[in-house]
């Protein structure tokens, strides 16, 4: 998830697009798209504050999320990490994980109307050139799901996407892209190709660990050199920049 509210960094402006041997990114079977820092960006701070809100009101604790890693993670792990921050331990939290979910997107649902989300750079023509090329489409988030499909809807895309992959069940972001891989092969073929697009290292990490290829985008708060440093197939600073390469075939 992500609650950043400022732009692209100036240093990110510049275009730079890497693929590597030539792989064919747009040439995938399925697609499993990360939602905060690549579909979209939060200006405001309603999935954020669901966390410690949900907390206070099923356990009656104060949750601070500060220095816990936001960018990359699944709610889950949020949750666990800013417990452990606040030194609970899991033999209190865990039973009470479904409640706080619960209350989570109960909270976040109430305040659809206060949700302000701006669709990153290049991606509704992303969409509808993978979707032209014969592509299934799906989300991949660490967000659990009601929460996740809201944020699709309200900016307009979930018309986009067939299925999705949500952090409900998943607090290690590799087993929700496993799970999400094994929907995408439902709905073409078991050996499909299956590609990850997302923000993060995590994201990376996550489709690795699966044997999945990943385009890897600049548009959340990691840099151009910060991502391809992970070793994705594709890294681009922005998907319009991916396809204003692609289809001039710039070396």
């Amino acid at each position: 998830m992500s609650n950043a509210t400022g732009s692209i960094p100036a240093a990110e402006r510049q275009a730079r697009v890497f693929i590597q041997d030539a792989f064919p990114w747009d040439r995938q079977q399925a697609y499993l798209f990360d939602i905060d820092g690549t579909l979209l960006r939060s200006r405001d701070r309603v999935h954020y504050e669901s966390f410690a809100h949900s907390v206070r009101q099923v356990m009656g604790l104060d949750l601070d999320l500060t220095g816990v890693v936001l960018h990359g993670s699944t709610d889950p792990a949020i949750l666990r990490d800013g417990f452990r921050a606040a030194g609970v331990d899991d033999a209190t939290w865990r039973p009470m994980i479904e409640p706080v979910f619960a209350a989570m997107r109960q909270r976040v649902g109430n305040r659809r109307e206060e949700l302000q989300l701006v669709t990153m750079p290049g991606v509704e023509a992303m969409l509808r050139h993978l979707d032209g090329n014969g592509a299934v489409l799906g989300l991949a988030t660490g967000n659990l799901e009601s929460i996740g499909w809201l944020k699709v809807e309200v900016i307009g895309m979930r018309h986009w996407f067939r299925f999705g992959g949500f952090s409900d069940r998943f607090e290690l972001r590799a087993e929700m892209i496993a799970s999400a891989a094994v929907k995408a092969r439902s709905l073409t073929s078991p050996g499909a190709a299956v590609c990850v697009v997302g923000d993060t290292p995590s994201d990376i990490a996550a489709a690795k660990a699966n044997g999945l290829p990943t385009i890897a985008v600049c548009t959340g708060n990691y840099s151009y050199d910060q991502l391809i440093a992970h070793q994705p197939e594709v890294c681009c600073t922005n998907l319009v920049d991916l396809l204003a390469f692609s289809q001039g075939d710039a070396g």
